[in-house]
């Protein structure tokens, strides 16, 4: 996916300014940024639902906004907030979706990987959140997806659901599929994306794997020890030369820590900078 000069425009205001992107097949890229940001503005134009004003975008290599149908078979989309058909059972509806697709998965091995099998026999209506969030996630991936767009996909999963939604998108991955993710939650974009972007105002502040996102990986490490019953803190680029000496000064170093910025101060910087 090759993305050059991206630009939506609103009543002469710009909710996407000029976004450059590349994701490379079987990548892992999520996109972050406050609501209002351009994410969601992004993705769409991406999907091909809405026009861009300028800019040049391809996707598995065709413009998605004069793509066909053959086209739209080899994406799957997962949205933030998606309708269903609360009056079918789960595998009622996984099976009717597939039907529109030229080479789906088997319904019931689908619904098996987001966990439903229990559920499978189960109205819609009668489910939790988080598992009418699976049936979402099922829909998209029913039509073996090349790309697969995903919009806040664990938004009402509980935390082993959560750990089960990452490695069956890790798995994805590893079977070659490119999946564009946004996502609120900070502690899964760390743990998912190869590469990530923090998007706000409509452009990109800040692009890099989530070890090195705005210069993460070379800022300052916070030391702290206690010292003759005192607490102690340095910052320090590389703390190996400190350690050194508070081993030569027979410290206790029991009590030493060594933290970085986390992925959400780096993010909450960058933020609070574009603002």
């Amino acid at each position: 996916m090759e993305v050059t000069g991206l630009r939506k425009t609103y009543g002469g205001r710009d909710a996407v300014a000029g976004i450059d992107l590349v994701v490379a097949r079987g990548e892992i890229f999520s996109l972050l940024g406050p609501n209002g940001a351009g994410k969601t503005t992004t993705v769409e134009i991406l999907e091909g639902h809405r026009r861009r004003t300028a800019g040049d975008v391809r996707v598995l290599g065709e413009d998605p906004g004069r793509a066909g149908s053959a086209w739209r078979a080899r994406i799957g989309i997962v949205l933030q907030d998606a309708a269903d058909a609360a009056d079918l059972t789960v595998s009622e509806m996984v099976g009717h979706v597939a039907g529109f697709y030229p080479d789906p998965h088997k319904a019931g091995e689908v619904i098996e990987r987001v966990g439903l099998s229990e559920k499978r026999n189960s109205k819609i209506r009668t489910l939790s959140g988080g598992q009418r969030r699976r049936v979402d996630v099922a829909l998209g991936i029913i039509g073996r997806p090349e790309l697969l767009f995903l919009d806040e996909p664990t938004t009402g999963f509980d935390p082993e659901a959560r750990r089960q939604f990452w490695d069956l998108i890790r798995t994805l991955a590893a079977d070659g599929t490119t999946i564009v993710l946004t996502t609120h939650y900070l502690d899964e974009a760390e743990a998912l994306a190869d590469r990530l972007a923090v998007v706000a105002a409509g452009r990109i502040v800040a692009e890099g794997t989530p070890a090195t996102l705005g210069g993460r990986s070379g800022a300052e490490a916070r030391v702290s020890w206690v010292e003759n019953g005192t607490a102690r803190t340095e910052q320090v680029t590389d703390p190996t030369d400190l350690i050194r000496r508070l081993v030569h000064d027979g410290a206790d170093l029991s009590t030493l820590t060594i933290t970085r910025p986390t992925l959400e101060d780096t993010y909450l910087s960058l933020i609070g900078a574009s603002r």
